[in-house]
């Protein structure tokens, strides 16, 4: 009497996930100086603590401000034309980059220095994240002030090509470099919080002497001035509480202290 077994069904080694969605060309070529800013200034250290909380009302935050950002603009006159505006608020990204450039590393370093042993070298070997994002702002600003405006001098088709990547670029690396701080989280996940009340609040001192955009009262004026850093600043000292409470985490334990 033969036994015969049936033959194993066919099973892939590797089975086979859903196909990846493949976006047109030119939806890669549009998003590909957001992708890149992205990818450089989001803070990447695996063992990190996400906290979904924080990372929603950071979200939130962000979009209420651009949503108001619209309503002003919408709602009001323009003080000058649009090209204009645009010109004044490029200048005004630059600045604020540049700003930025000083405090951060300011502010990390103070961090550093002001842990106790062996609190100062465990956190130098993590600052590859936030340098990559200091040196890839710098590198941005210089290209924006120098090397842009000299591709454009002697090779027009250059210096258009250029700027089609390099504005994005600039503009969302403005934007994420305050967002996560420089990628401080990479360091100690109580950096960010400390230190985004200090970069807004600089940025408030920047706008201090740039006109509103809008012909809007003062009294709007001044909230659309002030809304900004104290929202910062309130989120960020919810958001050391969050990490006390939730995690454990602390000012004090960070610095050893």
């Amino acid at each position: 009497m033969s036994s015969h077994r049936p033959a194993p069904a066919y099973r892939p080694a590797h089975p086979q996930g859903p196909a990846p969605v493949r976006r047109p060309g030119w939806v890669r070529v549009v998003r590909a100086p957001f992708d890149l800013a992205s990818r450089i200034h989001r803070p990447a250290r695996p063992d990190r603590i996400v906290d979904e909380g924080i990372r929603r009302a950071q979200i939130a935050r962000t979009a209420i401000g651009l949503l108001a950002g619209f309503w002003l603009v919408l709602s009001y006159p323009l003080r000058e034309g649009a090209g204009g505006i645009v010109e004044d608020k490029f200048a005004e990204v630059l600045i604020s980059a540049g700003l930025l450039l000083v405090l951060g590393p300011l502010g990390l370093a103070a961090f550093v220095l002001s842990a106790r042993p062996p609190g100062p070298a465990f956190y130098r070997a993590r600052l590859r994240g936030p340098a990559t994002a200091i040196g890839a702002l710098l590198a941005t600003v210089l290209g924006m002030s120098y090397g842009l405006p000299y591709a454009g001098t002697f090779a027009f088709g250059l210096g258009a090509i250029a700027g089609l990547f390099l504005i994005p670029f600039a503009l969302a690396s403005a934007v994420l470099c305050v967002h996560h701080a420089f990628r401080t989280a990479d360091v100690h996940e109580v950096l960010p919080p400390l230190l985004s009340p200090l970069l807004v609040w600089s940025l408030f001192v920047v706008q201090l002497f740039d006109d509103a955009p809008v012909n809007a009262p003062l009294a709007v004026r001044v909230l659309f001035l002030l809304a900004p850093p104290l929202s910062v600043t309130a989120l960020s000292l919810w958001e050391l509480r969050r990490l006390r409470v939730r995690h454990g985490i602390t000012v004090r334990l960070a610095l050893g202290r």
